[in-house]
């Protein structure tokens, strides 16, 4: 639980590629999320290569920081077959969220670029992994070992809880 109330948006990161063992288990963490239906509607793209990188950098004017980053995660939804269309972007932000709390306690920092719904950003980022058919960009992600240190802030607000 102390991942929730570490976890930072990291835009900075050091020149030194994230493990492989590492990479896994951030995927692993993404896909133990809960989806509607168990629907299960994600792929996950797994950027190192510098120019798609660049692009990916690109999609929106504040995506900017992944290019410094030497891994970025592009999650994706399928668009066929699923039991609940509707609900593909609350499962991808189940699994977004999953995964950047295990980039956490694995000591790396990330942050989550929106692409979805946005789909002139969607179209970048697909363009950028190369169109795979049948699939939308969620978010970019990227990943990295943190070159900043940043403290999470105190976001409770009790006047904003209701009991009824």
């Amino acid at each position: 639980m102390k991942e929730i109330f570490e976890r930072v948006s990291i835009r900075k990161f050091e020149d030194r590629p994230v493990e492989k063992e590492k990479t896994e288990i951030i995927l692993k963490a993404a896909m133990a999320a809960p989806s509607a239906g168990n629907q299960q509607p994600w792929e996950f793209f797994v950027v190192t290569d510098r120019q798609k990188i660049k692009e990916l950098s690109k999609i929106s004017p504040y995506a900017a920081c992944a290019e410094g980053a030497p891994m970025v995660i592009v999650p994706c939804y399928r668009t066929q077959g699923q039991r609940w269309p509707e609900t593909v972007l609350i499962d991808l932000s189940c699994a977004t969220e999953n995964m950047l709390l295990e980039i956490t306690a694995q000591g790396l920092g990330g942050v989550w670029l929106c692409a979805a719904p946005l789909e002139d950003r969607m179209e970048k980022a697909q363009d950028a992994i190369g169109n795979p058919k049948g699939l939308k960009a969620f978010a970019v992600i990227p990943v990295g070992y943190p070159a900043e240190n940043r403290v999470q802030q105190d976001r409770f607000e009790e006047g904003r809880v209701h009991y009824v």
